[in-house]
């Protein structure tokens, strides 16, 4: 496996998610994986039904990629392992068109002229699994496929509970479990993780001003040092836990032999973590309130 993040260039990604689709389900040829991508391309690109292109800029198309390459990872771990249930073809393409689809909650209608897509941050789980609603109907899915992959949306919600998912099968949990593992894990060892929380901070003030501050969870940080502040405890404290504990460990599947292997994510993430306190260091404190 390339252990590389390529994650800049869709069609890079796409061809190792070809790659690992293949070689998990020999004989599934090559039509489904490039036409799951153009659909999603279109979708980001303003080439879809009345929607604009996508203009958030942090949840851009590339935080798209970096969880589909990471999810797409995952599932070949956990398939050389062997661990049951054992993934369909099925469920593996709907998991794509999920991870694909997941944030497209984002996308402004043509109309809609006022801020980025970023004032939707949070109700974007909820437009997500509409527009891939939307989406997918017109792309002749079946009703229950269609449910299925708004499940695996909702596991990518931050506050998501997954006792109320009403999934169909365990397969289609563990489907929506990697998917969520993967939204976090992929956007978090990026690159350019610790370069670009000032932007995630602005979509956060966006979204907060268009409800006038009544999103707890949007209104916890007051600039955005205090979201880089912040950020290490987040890792430790909310992202590991629910890693381990509600998604299973099945990041682990991503150790490389597995399972005592090297994770490569895991060690990109603690990188820009030690590079965001690094930076953090060099900042001057913040001024006390009295």
């Amino acid at each position: 496996m390339n252990h590389g993040l390529l994650t800049h260039d869709p069609t890079a990604v796409a061809r190792e998610v070809q790659q690992l689709y293949q070689e998990m389900f020999p004989g599934a040829g090559d039509f489904f994986v490039p036409q799951a991508f153009g659909w999603a391309i279109d979708c980001f690109t303003g080439y879809f039904d009345d929607y604009q292109a996508v203009d958030t800029r942090y949840h851009d198309f590339e935080h798209t990629l970096q969880g589909t390459l990471c999810m797409a990872r995952i599932l070949y771990g956990r398939h050389l392992a062997g661990t049951e249930p054992l993934m369909t073809k099925k469920y593996f393409e709907l998991g794509l068109l999920a991870i694909l689809l997941h944030d497209t909650g984002y996308l402004k209608k043509r109309d809609d002229s006022q801020g980025t897509g970023a004032k939707y941050t949070a109700v974007h789980v909820t437009r997500s699994m509409e527009f891939a609603a939307h989406l997918l109907a017109r792309k002749k899915f079946n009703r229950e496929d269609i449910q299925a992959v708004q499940n695996m949306i909702r596991c990518t919600g931050v506050d998501a509970v997954l006792t109320d998912i009403p999934f169909h099968s365990e397969l289609e949990k563990a489907a929506g479990i990697v998917l969520g593992t993967a939204d976090l894990v992929g956007q978090m060892a990026a690159e350019d993780y610790v370069d670009k929380l000032p932007v995630l901070y602005d979509e956060f003030a966006e979204a907060a001003a268009s409800h006038n501050g009544d999103v707890h969870s949007l209104a916890d940080f007051s600039s955005a040092e205090d979201l880089m502040r912040k950020t290490p405890m987040f890792w430790q404290q909310f992202v590991l836990r629910k890693l381990e504990r509600e998604f299973g460990g099945m990041h682990h599947f991503l150790n490389s032999p597995y399972p005592d292997g090297p994770n490569f994510y895991l060690d990109r993430i603690e990188a820009n973590i030690e590079k965001l306190n690094r930076r953090l260091a060099a900042m001057p404190e913040p001024a006390k309130t009295v």
